[in-house]
């Protein structure tokens, strides 16, 4: 048994973590850009990566070191250094490097970006901006809002886990992504901190659990990342661990991070969950859920709240699992449209069901009526603001 809590702190919730920004000047308005989290005591690490065959050079970085610990990670916007080849990982190594002189303290840092891709990073002013952080600090918020890109708001969450005996251990995030949003990762940050009591090979194991009902089962717009990440740092401190109550703990975190994404989908207006059951398989219901959530079609039809069921059953038909017209049913919230052969779509159930889709949160329902299969896919719609915010995301 064990019981969950939300408290404040992000990812300085935990016992012996530290956050804070600064400006490198890579924004125009001089926001801060650059961020850091620190622990007082070397990490587990634990991560997960994107799918993208062309890997951005932090992430070819982090991989190049194996197993170790760490007990510092460096984060920047505005520029991915995605692209950028040996010498995107070199300038990697030269940041860290001035860093660890600096400083003295920081033992195997790691460094995650995003923004641009195919820019080489401007290593002076970001090493410029990183040797101002004050390692004391605990201040999530800054840290959070300095990794935005197109986010219009922070992600940041943080849980403490009480287990029975009274032992207790605290998980904090931050996470960033709002476009290149897609059900395999996306073009998004995610950096969580434990004091539970836990080793890399366990930490990995619950991460991995996690990921494919969380970020991997959100899209905002079909396309992955170069750069996606998340890290998972443990520091041991609390001396208190329970591998069913971390994995619970560390899923609902990252499915309130995912659902953030989506709602904060650029140019979003609603968040929707695709609920498919009556699969044949899991797998089946998995890849019927994601087709929704990734089809344009329902995602324009999402924005001009037009109940158009038709395009759910066409779109669950051309994913290639088995399904039948005879056997499906489709609702808008709990508005039935379509129940197993009878059309239920006249003037009143439309009107309902176009009131549903005015709800900045809803679901769409789709049981396919052959077998035990399910799966929660997560997805919003795509509007003016996407294409404005696309069309000149470089500039």
């Amino acid at each position: 048994m064990f019981e969950m809590k939300k408290v404040g702190g992000g990812v300085c919730a935990p016992e012996g973590f530290f956050a804070g920004a600064a400006s490198a000047g890579l924004r125009p308005n001089g926001a801060d850009d650059v961020a850091f989290i620190y622990a007082d005591t070397p990490c587990e690490m634990a991560a997960v990566f994107t799918t993208n065959k062309m890997t951005a050079a932090p992430i070819r970085h982090y991989r190049a070191k194996g197993s170790f610990k760490s007990n510092f990670v460096l984060m920047n916007a505005k520029n991915a250094n995605a692209m950028t080849g040996p010498a995107g990982i070199s300038d990697i190594d030269e940041v860290l490097g001035e860093l660890q002189a600096h400083y003295g303290v920081l033992q195997n840092p790691v460094m995650s970006s995003t923004g641009v891709i195919g820019v080489r990073m401007p290593k002076a002013k970001i090493t410029a901006a990183a040797k101002t952080f004050d390692l004391s600090v605990k201040d999530s918020l800054a840290a959070a809002k300095a990794i935005m890109t197109t986010d219009t708001f922070y992600k940041m969450v943080s849980t403490e886990v009480v287990l029975e005996g009274g032992k207790r251990f605290r998980l904090g995030a931050i996470a960033k992504g709002a476009g290149m949003i897609n059900p395999a990762m996306a073009t998004m940050l995610c950096f969580v901190t434990t004091d539970a009591d836990a080793g890399a090979e366990a930490l990995q194991a619950c991460l991995e659990a996690v990921i494919p009902t969380t970020f991997n089962a959100a899209s905002v717009d079909g396309d992955t990342s170069t750069n996606d990440t998340v890290m998972l740092f443990s520091n041991r401190k609390s001396g208190a661990f329970d591998a069913e109550a971390f994995t619970t703990a560390l899923h609902e975190m990252l499915l309130e991070l995912a659902q953030m994404m989506v709602s904060d989908g650029e140019g979003a207006t609603k968040m929707v969950t695709f609920h498919v059951t009556g699969a044949a398989s899991d797998e089946e219901a998995e890849t019927a859920a994601k087709a929704l959530s990734n089809s344009l079609l329902m995602k324009t039809a999402i924005f001009g709240e037009d109940p158009n069921w038709g395009r759910v059953a066409s779109t669950i038909g051309a994913s290639g699992v088995a399904c039948d017209e005879a056997t499906l049913t489709v609702s808008f919230d709990e508005v039935c449209v379509y129940d197993r052969g009878t059309i239920l779509f006249d003037a009143e159930s439309e009107k309902l069901a176009a009131a549903v889709m005015k709800r900045e949160r809803f679901t769409i329902s789709c049981d396919l009526g052959m077998g035990e299969g399910a799966f929660d896919a997560y997805g919003c719609d795509l509007g003016h603001e996407y294409v404005k915010i696309n069309a000149d995301y470089r500039t």
